[in-house]
């Protein structure tokens, strides 16, 4: 293989998340992403290494016959969001449930006991109520489809940094947002006044992420899909203001507000953003109406949710997630001190206080502390404590010492030395949810070889058409 190299092959697999593993004549193996197992495909040697070649995906010469003939969405493909909607649910479950198991099985095996089979513990995936229409958040940038094209508002294109296309129909949200995104853009196509000392016309350009200039970066939109409240928030620099800014943003409101949708729009924002990177960062927010945050419900509690603090995309599918972790923490009674570790805006914690003496949460993002506190008050629960920190540094200055644990980092897994930690308080139980099974992998090896067990283990969907997975282990000290 040498780079720059057209080769031709078939998929014989793809690890998670989306590495296709192709064989080539000469005993080799290429990795290609984004692809499906069972494809012929195409594809350019962009590195190799140790023997194995890298390469981008050209074309897809032959259809794998576990493929969809009809794909339901016309942006698959060229949208960088959903990698498997060519791929039936059951399938894509399939695929899921077995990256899975393919990561953590030789993990058990290296470390399990004779008497426990891997299938004995692991449970399969447990599936989304909803296959479709499921995400209660999106973040559309501001771009063109093309280099000097016309302004779009919707996704990246995939393997793209600068291109967007925009995605009205999206099949992963509900009907609401491409109203939204529709009428957004088209107001923003057709309306403001806002020019520069030589008169260029700035209010409606687009933030150009190399020259650093342009007034519109986001739209962000919230809306909860047990209550159908709907926040929106429009992300802009402050490159231009005055009267002129100030009409842009009232007729950008009232377009919202005149549109006919399913849900109840409680709060329109304008958030300022100036930072270089690309990403939608609070640097001063105006509340344009209402108000600035918005109430979801998720088995039998009450969330508060400003336009940036965390709370899992998937609401149907979240309680799915939390009674499979209430079912694993079922043992963690009246009693007994749990630790919530990495406990975001206190979701987790507050499923679990009802049948616990007290939870304490550490997160390092004080946002989401506050959140947390914020609903653990309006749900009338007295017995959360939320503190702020890396769990590392915190953990030193708790004086009550856990009996159960529950953990829940973000993707890279836990730090090795909070980790070590954490083991050292020699609780019989844990329970370690991960968005990131590779991530778990490694944590479940120190883990294992510290004396711990599998006892139970599934993974639940949370993320239809998407490579992303959670997973949820129940472990237990073997002595």
């Amino acid at each position: 293989m040498k780079k720059g190299q057209v080769c031709v092959g078939i998929v014989e697999k793809v690890v998670f998340p989306n590495k296709g593993m192709i064989p080539l004549e000469n005993g080799k193996t290429a990795v290609v992403k984004n692809v499906i197992p069972g494809q012929k495909i195409s594809f350019a040697i962009t590195k190799v290494r140790k023997g194995r070649g890298e390469g981008k995906l050209l074309e897809v010469l032959e259809k794998s016959p576990i493929e969809l003939e009809d794909v339901p969405c016309e942006h698959f493909g060229v949208c960088g969001g959903c990698n498997l909607l060519n791929l039936s649910y059951e399938r894509q479950l399939e695929l899921k449930a077995g990256q899975v198991k393919a990561l953590i099985e030789p993990v058990f095996n290296a470390f399990g006991e004779e008497t426990f089979s891997f299938k004995e513990i692991f449970e399969g995936i447990r599936r989304s109520p909803k296959e479709f229409a499921y995400r209660n958040k999106m973040e559309f940038s501001f771009g063109d489809s093309y280099k000097d094209g016309p302004l779009s508002l919707g996704m990246h294109k995939r393997g793209s940094f600068h291109d967007i296309v925009t995605v009205a129909g999206c099949k992963i949200v509900d009907a609401d947002y491409s109203r939204i995104l529709s009428a957004v853009l088209h107001y923003f196509q057709t309306h403001g006044s806002s020019r520069n000392e030589t008169g260029e016309f700035l209010g409606t350009s687009y933030y150009h992420k190399m020259k650093h200039t342009g007034y519109l970066r986001h739209l962000l939109v919230r809306k909860a899909a047990n209550t159908g409240e709907i926040l929106i928030d429009l992300v802009t620099t402050t490159q231009i203001s005055g009267e002129e800014v100030e009409n842009l943003l009232k007729g950008f409101r009232d377009v919202l507000l005149n549109l006919e949708l399913d849900g109840k729009i409680v709060g329109i924002l304008n958030t300022h953003n100036d930072s270089l990177a690309d990403a939608v960062i609070d640097q001063g927010t105006e509340i344009l109406y209402g108000i600035n945050y918005f109430y979801e419900e998720l088995l039998g509690l009450r969330f508060r949710i400003s336009p940036f603090s965390f709370f899992q995309t998937n609401s149907l599918g979240a309680e799915v997630l939390y009674k499979t972790a209430r079912e694993y923490i079922s043992d963690a009674g009246d009693g007994k001190i749990v630790y919530d570790l990495y406990s975001g805006t206190g979701t987790i914690a507050q499923m679990i206080a009802p049948v616990a003496r007290k939870v304490i949460g550490v997160e390092i993002v004080e946002e989401a502390v506050e959140a947390a506190k914020e609903n653990a008050e309006l749900n009338g629960l007295h017995n959360c404590e939320f503190l702020a920190g890396d769990v590392l540094k915190v953990l030193d200055h708790i004086q009550e010492k856990p009996d159960f644990i529950i953990l829940d980092p973000p993707r890279e897994g836990i730090h090795p030395k909070a980790l070590e930690r954490i083991i050292n308080y020699g609780v019989e139980r844990m329970v370690y949810i991960s968005c990131k099974p590779t991530s778990l992998a490694r944590d479940l090896e120190v883990l294992l070889e510290r004396g711990y067990r599998l006892e139970r283990m599934c993974c639940v969907d949370m993320f239809p058409n998407t490579v992303h997975v959670e997973t949820v282990v129940k472990l237990c000290l073997k002595n």
